[in-house]
């Protein structure tokens, strides 16, 4: 073979391959460009849709009725939009282009009431997330995340089974940590999950080395994220790689982008948050032992609803402290109520109910123990404990305790006691 055919071979061999290469390029903005929009499932209406109506929401988010969020929306020119993404405090490469486009569009119009709800709800979590996120050393800008998740919804249930603000599988919650069993779902704990969501961001970034690709690993696991570099030739690039991606993944990381821009630039959009009212302190307490729901509504002052929103962990209404320790959340009353009630609130409902059945019987006098002066007595009813006699009477268990000469917590029906 003559060496100018060889030449003439491999010029046009070269040719081809720069023509397939542009071509590609070509293809993948055309790809880009004609991108059709796939909402993340977080932000779908039946999930916003279902926030207005939690405890959370209608306890403590206030509409301000003079704030006109459905007003005007003004449009701005592209380079506008790229020059504010550009401004951004953020480690995370915030590019703009036309799939960023459409989402900062449906973040603005048709989401714009959801947006402002999410405004009001971050001022409950972005703290924790923040938190969870520094004690990993990983970028802040990654609180937005749960948004395109779970609408900022901690029981949040997606149709692949992910649950949760951050909407953890059950393997990947359980290979963080998260217990999940027929009583705990700890993918609903926003504490737990978040610090589980930003070990887990931290390990991918460990994977990938680049925050754009954690983010798509994220939402579709890190093995598609690796297959999709394979098939773009090993480059580790988002929007390399993203004619490659699951098609929700593509709107993924624009929606995460778009999400940035918003939560920030939503007044240049006319979209008012919601007011957000601080809720009571609220604290943390250990219970080792088994206790129902019921029993603690009834000696803590707490309502139900409360008590589950605070705790949305707890499938069932047993906190099952027998097994291990198990936090419970309340404000700081009824904790102080908690435990006052002492052992009284770890009686099974069960047994209480069955009390209520027991026939009064006549209780034998007491010796008096040193106690002089008058004071206010009460009769006990059937049914009744030291913690809801001292709450009925403004008191507390113990001084009952002390004015009696009880010791625990058995009070027999019929009988006289002391409360001042």
């Amino acid at each position: 073979m003559n060496k100018p055919f060889i030449y003439s071979f491999l010029f046009l061999l070269f040719s081809q391959c720069s023509m397939a290469l542009a071509q590609e390029d070509n293809n993948l903005e055309d790809y880009i460009e004609d991108a059709t929009l796939d909402l993340p499932e977080g932000m779908q209406m039946q999930e916003i849709d279902s926030l207005l109506s939690d405890w959370q929401t209608r306890n403590f988010l206030l509409f301000d009725e003079s704030c006109e969020t459905t007003g005007d929306n003004p449009a701005f020119d592209a380079k506008t939009y790229a020059h504010r993404l550009s401004r951004l405090p953020n480690v995370i490469d915030m590019p703009y282009n036309n799939v960023v486009q459409k989402y900062i569009d449906l973040y603005s119009g048709r989401l714009r009431n959801s947006v402002a709800v999410m405004l009001g709800r971050g001022n409950f979590y972005n703290p924790i997330f923040e938190e969870a996120l520094e004690s990993y050393q990983i970028p802040l800008e990654l609180k937005y995340l749960p948004i395109i998740e779970s609408a900022l919804n901690p029981t949040a249930v997606s149709r692949a089974g992910a649950v949760g603000l951050w909407q953890f599988v059950i393997t990947t919650g359980k290979q963080y940590g998260l217990e999940v069993t027929s009583l705990i779902d700890e993918r609903r704990d926003p504490v737990k999950a978040s610090y589980a969501a930003a070990r887990y961001l931290r390990d991918l970034y460990g994977i990938f080395g680049d925050w754009t690709l954690v983010i798509a690993g994220y939402n579709c696991g890190p093995n598609n994220i690796t297959k999709a570099i394979k098939r773009a030739g090993g480059v580790k690039d988002y929007w390399t790689i993203y004619p490659y991606l699951p098609a929700e993944t593509r709107g993924y990381v624009p929606a995460f982008i778009a999400a940035n821009y918003i939560m920030n630039y939503y007044c240049d959009h006319n979209i008012c948050p919601v007011n957000t009212k601080l809720p009571m302190g609220t604290d943390t307490i250990q219970v080792n032992r088994n206790v129902r729901m019921e029993r603690i509504t009834e000696l803590c002052g707490i309502s139900d609803e409360e008590l589950r929103a605070l705790n949305p962990q707890y499938r069932t209404t047993l906190i099952p402290g027998d097994a291990h320790s198990c936090t419970l959340r309340m404000p700081t009353a009824a904790i102080n109520a908690f435990i006052e009630a002492g052992d009284s609130i770890y009686v099974p409902l069960a047994e209480v109910e069955t009390a209520v059945e027991i026939p009064v019987v006549e209780q034998p006098k007491r010796r008096g123990r040193g106690r002089g002066g008058r004071g206010t007595s009460v009769t006990v009813r059937r049914g009744d404990t030291l913690g809801a006699i001292a709450r009925r009477n403004h008191t507390t268990v113990a001084n009952l305790r002390r004015l009696n000469g009880i010791k625990g917590n058995t009070v027999f029906a019929g009988q006289r006691i002391r409360v001042n």
